[in-house]
This record gives C-alpha cells, structure tokens and sequence, in this order.
C-alpha cells in the first residue's frame, strides 16, 4: 500500500486479549421441563441425583482498540478483578445448580455456563469489549460463546 507505513501513528490497530482462569463447580444436567424419564434418556450418566463435578478452564476474550497511551486493550488487571467477580466468586467450588439462582431454572450445561458468564460479563466490562467466552469443560469437550 503507496503511502502506508507500519509505524503510522494515525493507523487504528485491534488487539485481543485472553485470559485464562479454572474453576470447580459440580452440577447435574436436568431439565425441569422435561419428565424424569426424559432426563435420563438426554443427559444420561450426567443426570446422576447426586451430581458431578468439573474442573473448569474459562478463556475470556476481549477485543478493542489498542490505545495510542497505555499500548493496551484494556488493563489486566482490571479483566482479572471483572474475572474474579463474575467466575470465581459465584461459581467456584459451588453446586452450580443449587447455589447459583440463574440455574434453577435453566439446565446448567457448559453452553448455558458460557450464556451465563457473557451475560454477567457485559455488565462489569467496558461497553462493547467482550469478545468470547471459551469453556473447557474436559479435555475434550469446549464451548465458545460470542453473545449471539
């Protein structure tokens, strides 16, 4: 591109920021819409009375313009401090479906965890900046969320 340099100050650049952060939370995936029955044939093993647990991993992504002053998207810090109070506080080492009121009504799958995080990320973040919610649920099983 004639004219463009990539030191040109007046060039807006987009960065993203990740951070990762684990949890533990058991839960049991039942729906109160469906019958007994109906539970069991759906969730399966995961619709155990007693519940099951996970260990969490929770990738959030923001995505802004790299200010001109700081070199930042946003300060860490401050997306660790809105981590701590949207993830760690209410979810970490809790019955998800017993000590968080968002799931009594709503099946606590890692899909409906991710719905959960964005939509109490949005509120304690700058306008605009949430990305992604990625949750690890098992090695082998992972979750994105973009608020859509």
């Amino acid at each position: 591109m004639a004219g463009f340099s990539v030191s040109d100050s007046t060039a807006e650049r987009i960065g993203y920021i990740t951070r990762t952060q684990s949890f533990s939370a058991c839960h049991r995936l039942h729906s109160i819409h469906l019958s007994d029955e109906e539970n069991k044939r759906v969730y399966g093993k995961c619709n155990n009375p007693n519940g099951h647990g996970h260990n969490y991993k929770v990738e959030v992504t923001v995505r802004g313009k790299i200010d001109r002053l700081t070199g930042m998207v946003m300060n860490l810090t401050d997306l660790k401090r809105c981590i701590e109070e949207v993830i760690m506080i209410p979810l970490d080492h809790k019955h998800l479906d017993i000590d968080v009121p968002y799931f009594a009504r709503v099946v606590s799958t890692t899909e409906n965890v991710a719905v959960y995080i964005w939509d109490n990320m949005v509120k304690v973040l700058p306008s605009n900046l949430l990305y992604e919610i990625k949750i690890h649920e098992t090695d082998k099983n992972v979750v994105i969320y973009r608020g859509e």
